[in-house]
């Protein structure tokens, strides 16, 4: 790899400090610290120094992704041909799926590598590795077959929108990945809802039907899938939604590798199992969704996906250790309750997710404040205010 560094060394020389080209070493800088360790410490200062960076939390979030990924581009590929045929082998099906998948991976890392490249070259600073999870997370939860310059549209929305807008990487108060699916879902709903955006089509077929378990429940319909089939994932969704035990698995893997935050992801399905049983006990007549067994809500949609993938962003997130599980609390109870009190949009966990970013700096803000008076009183009886580990 040595005759790598050189030419890369070589390569960057006219883009170094003084040179005419200075102004665009930031997007020159973005390739080398994408394949090397970046090479700016600190030195001095009380700083905490260990081997953790932005690239490696980005790149193990994205290494916890590829199953799942893989796994979407299969169903995609089962669920369409399991209906046009009756026999599907597995290398067909992830054929298929990445025949339709990877075009919108691409879309999604050129327009929004592209717009923060540019971003980085107008502002001076270097290029984040942010967007390495935000563009893969964005066709992933993306109908397949929604148009490739729809996706483009909603990328550059939430990027420019949703993140740049705020400052950049790091700055931002809503998960740019579900700004970009909330921004399809409102600017482009015939392409965002309904009973085939789900599975992939052919154009010479017209009788694929893609219903999702929730829209059809929302519809006052029978759910033709069996619990297994739902906690295994085959059934019909966005692209990489449906696995909850591979997603399950996967969010075990970031707990252990300490970037996915247990307690947000815990207390948002105890939050959601809550709402559920609520409303099983209540059984309003009239809505499907009132009589789905808690459990199953659980299992269906993107809930899962959700909560462990976006719900724990550190940056969109509570920040405090009481504040995460309020947090993740109100996200599965509130993805329960859109979902069943309103029939035209049963998938809640995007909004609710939403909703609570921009609460979590005001769930922080009590937390903290919270403590402080915790503190006064213990001073005031001539306890020892120590820190509040709760916080």
């Amino acid at each position: 790899m040595e005759w790598i560094r050189q030419k890369l060394d070589k390569f960057k020389k006219p883009f170094g400090k003084g040179e005419k080209l200075e102004k665009y070493a930031p997007a020159v800088n973005a390739i080398d610290t994408f394949l090397y360790t970046p090479n700016h410490t600190t030195q001095k200062g009380a700083h905490v120094r260990d081997a953790v960076d932005l690239k490696r939390v980005m790149i193990t979030v994205v290494l916890s992704m590829i199953p799942v990924l893989i796994f979407g581009m299969w169903n995609t590929g089962y669920q369409y041909l399991s209906q046009i045929q009756a026999e599907v082998g597995f290398w067909e099906a992830l054929g298929h799926g990445a025949s339709k998948v990877v075009p919108m991976i691409v879309v999604s890392y050129a327009v929004g590598l592209g717009i923060e490249f540019a971003f980085a070259v107008m502002r001076g600073h270097e290029v984040n590795e942010g967007y390495l999870v935000t563009g893969l997370l964005i066709p992933m939860i993306m109908p397949v077959d929604i148009p490739l310059w729809m996706l483009a549209v909603s990328v550059v929305f939430a990027v420019l929108i949703g993140k740049e807008a705020f400052g950049g990487t790091g700055m931002n108060i809503l998960n740019p990945a579900l700004t970009a699916r909330a921004f399809a879902f409102f600017a482009y709903p015939t392409f965002m809802s309904g009973n085939q955006v789900w599975v992939s089509e052919a154009s010479n077929v017209d009788a694929v039907s893609g219903e999702t378990i929730l829209g059809s429940l929302a519809a006052g319909e029978q759910v033709n899938y069996s619990v297994m089939e739902m906690f295994m994932g085959y059934i019909p969704g966005s692209v990489a939604e449906t696995p909850t035990l591979l997603i399950l698995l996967c969010g075990l893997f970031l707990i252990f590798t300490k970037v996915g935050s247990w307690r947000i992801m815990l207390s948002a399905f105890i939050g959601a199992a809550v709402m559920a049983l609520i409303f099983n006990a209540l059984n309003i007549e009239g809505n499907e969704l009132t009589n789905f067994p808690w459990y199953q809500h659980l299992l269906v949609g993107g809930l899962a996906f959700g909560i462990v993938y976006m719900a724990t962003d550190p940056v969109s997130g509570a920040q405090t250790t009481r504040g995460k599980w309020i947090y993740g609390f109100l996200i599965g109870l509130f993805s329960i309750m859109i979902r069943i009190f309103n029939p035209a949009y049963p998938e809640g966990v995007m909004m609710a997710i939403l909703l609570m970013n921009v609460f979590a700096p005001t769930i922080d803000h009590y937390v903290i404040q919270a403590n402080v008076k915790r503190r006064k009183k213990r001073k005031e009886k001539g306890i020892n205010p120590q820190i509040d580990t709760a916080v």
